[in-house]
């Protein structure tokens, strides 16, 4: 794989650092802040609104800029918001550094999924994608827990201080590593823009990646107030379940890539929603349980991030048939149709945690999983079809 890969896979690093950390304080800036746990929560969800509006929308107005400009653009962006977050001096100030932060977030996993496409043979696109959201999963796996263990013992805020420095250090690396010269399709006209929210087929890809990410996050948002309250660890004990997590989610991306390659995005999305469907129900009986507990999180992990490849690739080769003039716009909305899952199902879970229990967001999230592989297999249908008619 080409060097610039592992530039784009150091920047998502800090990134994926950035976006998920936020789980592990949940109850840290709860009780910092004097703020509840939806609340809390919250900060997952808002982060997530500003990627779904970056990612469209600055992506479209960005369509003429050098990426590699673009790129550096984004982390520096990226670096500010972290370091407005480590000086928030309120609730109010700590939630615009994560709208902020999320902007550039959106922005750089669009490009980023086109521009290592383009780097790489056809056979190899969905493992270049993998490789690229390796630097998501290795934060889950390193950043995430370091995080969480920096926020619990010097405070939430020096966490965003190490992000910020994170940042800085992948922006340098994109400024030596990332060629100059990459290559740029031509921008969508306003009415290529727009077809790629009417097109029925496109459409039905976001609904897939809203629900797949949805139901995870349903769960996922709550993992450290449900690790702590209903299967009775210490907080101290949370980062090394985080690590343990990661560790799964970084195998199961990377096998993910390899599955989408090998059957094709609608026959390892389908593998995938329906692992994720059956654990998230099992985590409703096993949380009592710690070591139950910590093993099906094992399992869970290698399924949660498994789909992001699978769903990258079938947007592309979708927006290609579509629309193939705004391909570069189509990515920018599925990667908004990642984030307003996990806005959605962060929200979710916020409302069955205050109205239900924190161990009803586990089998409410199976049961959005298993609608996400409804449409999957529906999808799936209309392409056979599809060829049937060709």
């Amino acid at each position: 794989m080409p060097l610039a890969l592992w530039a784009l896979t150091l920047s998502a690093f800090a990134i994926g650092t950035t976006e998920f950390v936020i789980v592990g304080l949940v109850p840290t800036i709860a009780n910092d802040l004097g703020v509840s746990l939806p609340s809390a929560g919250l900060l997952v969800s808002l982060y997530a609104v500003g990627v779904a509006i970056g990612a469209p929308v600055l992506t479209a107005l960005t369509g003429k800029w050098n990426r590699k400009i673009v790129l550096i653009s984004l982390m520096g962006l990226f670096v500010l918001g972290n370091l407005l977050a480590w000086q928030a001096p309120s609730y109010e100030t700590l939630i615009l550094a994560r709208i902020l932060t999320g902007l550039a977030h959106g922005v750089f996993f669009s490009i980023g999924s086109m521009i290592a496409t383009s780097l790489v043979s056809k056979d190899k696109e969905a493992s270049a994608i993998a490789i690229m959201f390796t630097g998501l999963t290795v934060a889950l796996v390193t950043g995430v827990p370091l995080g969480t263990w920096i926020g619990q013992h010097f405070g939430w805020r020096a966490t965003f201080l190490v992000v910020s420095v994170l940042g800085l250090i992948a922006l340098v690396g994109s400024a030596i590593l990332v060629p100059k010269n990459l290559k740029q399709s031509i921008p969508a006209t306003f009415k290529e823009q727009l077809q790629v929210i009417v097109k029925p087929r496109l459409l039905l890809v976001y609904l897939m990646t809203i629900l797949g990410y949805g139901g995870t996050f349903t769960a996922f948002t709550y993992l450290a107030p449900i690790l702590e309250q209903e299967t009775g660890f210490a907080p101290s004990a949370i980062g090394l379940i985080m690590l343990v997590y990661g560790a799964s989610v970084a195998v199961g991306n990377i096998w993910g890539g390899k599955l989408a390659d090998k059957r094709g995005p609608i026959s390892a999305l389908s593998i995938i929603f329906s692992a994720l469907s059956i654990i998230l129900l099992v985590l409703t009986f096993t949380m009592d349980n710690k070591v139950a507990a910590v093993l099906t999180i094992l399992v869970w992990g290698a399924f949660a991030f498994g789909n992001v490849p699978g769903l990258q690739l079938y947007i592309v080769k979708q927006a290609q048939k579509h629309t193939p003039n705004a391909v570069d716009v189509a990515s920018g909305l599925n990667i908004a149709a990642f984030n307003i899952g996990i806005a959605l199902g962060s929200i979710i879970g916020g409302s069955v945690v205050e109205s239900m229990t924190l161990r009803d967001t586990a089998w409410i999230g199976a049961v959005i999983s298993a609608l996400a592989l409804i449409a999957t297999r529906y999808s799936g249908l209309l392409d056979k079809r599809e060829i049937q008619r060709a």
